[in-house]
């Protein structure tokens, strides 16, 4: 999701996922190569060592207007290469391969995650980007991210890497930051599996 956030609690949605997100993504193409979960860090390691110009997999919307994402396109072209490989190498693929493909899909979710962010700066005119969540540890989207928002002028802020992650410490912060501004619930329970964001920044 990209999110434009003008103070605690207040909120804007720009874009998010039509459908996988980018850990999704991670993960789901990490099995498809026999790597254990969580996929994203596994994924990471192996593309370390795998030419990414071997297979040239799709970067979603980037030929279109706006800021959503979709991966789920990704995540078929990963399953369709995976099984065209293995077939040509008697049902299984070989180490380079595997390698080959990490770095393929690393390189097509950090382009795209990039170009996205790049023009939601451009849109907004903010000079400063944070990232947040499991996917902000991967090491090339923090080097890439990093040298193009500096070319835009910009500053990236980062969770130090035990941070990056869907857990309970950022939910609690930002929950102090609610508190620490005055912004506070009331006892009513009000749970529910899924919550818009629109809400919760007008609560």
């Amino acid at each position: 999701m990209l999110i434009n956030v003008a103070a605690p609690g207040s909120y804007a949605v720009l874009g998010e996922t039509r459908d996988d997100a980018a850990g999704e993504a991670f993960d789901k193409s990490a099995k498809l190569l026999g790597l254990p979960y969580p996929g994203g860090p596994e994924l990471a390691k192996l593309a370390a060592g795998g030419r990414a110009a071997r297979f040239d997999f799709p970067r979603p919307m980037l030929d279109r207007a706006g800021l959503e994402f979709s991966f789920s396109g990704l995540k078929t072209a990963v399953a369709l290469a995976v099984k065209d490989q293995s077939a040509k190498n008697g049902g299984t693929l070989d180490a380079t391969t595997k390698a080959d493909v990490a770095a393929g899909v690393q390189a097509a979710i950090v382009d795209t995650l990039v170009s996205k962010t790049l023009r939601a700066l451009e849109q907004t005119g903010y000079d400063a980007l944070v990232v947040a969540g499991g996917v902000g540890a991967n090491r090339l989207l923090r080097e890439r991210l990093a040298q193009a928002a500096a070319r835009q002028g910009a500053k990236v802020f980062y969770p130090r890497i035990e941070f990056c992650t869907d857990n309970a410490a950022m939910i609690a912060v930002a929950g102090m930051v609610r508190l620490k501004a005055g912004r506070h619930e009331t006892n009513a329970i009000r749970a529910r599996a899924q919550w818009p964001l629109a809400e919760l920044a007008s609560s």
